[in-house]
């Protein structure tokens, strides 16, 4: 059920940044797709968690398939497919390294895991898809503001992941502790 959740995730954050025009909150350019990311680092390191590292890398090569094979149905231009494979994978695999190594509890892992990854999804994908580098879709002087609009709302989706996490480990523990 979680790798549905995390394959659904990255097809469904395709389909809603390509139909809908980015959200502008003040100087933040946020693409609706954004949110999900987020929450697919939570998910990644759920999977993790679960099945261990070498699936939670099955699991990044097939989204990775599935993103691009959703960009280019969708449209999208080779350079926006290609940002988005790259940061993808280059993020996720961050996220499950750092994930990995980090010797703390697993709430711990998710959030530092996923703030870091968020960050790198972030730059990478607004400088290579969206920059004057390759698309100028954005000029450089839009470039910061897209990229802390994306990692805010990421960040954000962290944040109430582990939130999440936390109460359901609790409510889980408070269960079986009763029975």
């Amino acid at each position: 059920m979680i790798l549905f959740l995390y394959l659904a995730a990255i097809v469904v954050a395709n389909v809603i940044t390509a139909a809908f025009v980015p959200l502008q909150a003040g100087p933040f350019l946020i693409p609706y797709g954004s949110w999900l990311i987020g929450a697919t680092l939570v998910l990644r390191d759920i999977i993790q968690r679960k099945y261990g590292r070498k699936k939670a890398y099955i699991a990044i090569v097939s989204a990775l398939l599935l993103s691009a094979l959703s960009s280019v149905f969708l449209g999208d231009t080779l350079v926006i497919t290609a940002a988005s494979a790259i940061s993808f994978l280059l993020s996720e695999s961050a996220d499950t390294e750092i994930y990995t190594r980090l010797k703390v509890p697993f709430l711990g892992k998710v959030l530092t895991s996923g703030v870091i990854s968020g960050t790198l999804d972030s730059v990478l994908f607004v400088v290579i898809g969206l920059s004057p580098l390759f698309s100028g879709i954005l000029s450089w002087d839009m470039i910061p503001n897209a990229i802390l609009g994306q990692l805010i709302v990421k960040c954000l989706m962290q944040v109430i992941g582990v939130l999440v996490l936390y109460v359901i480990k609790n409510r889980w523990e408070v269960n079986s502790n009763a029975g």
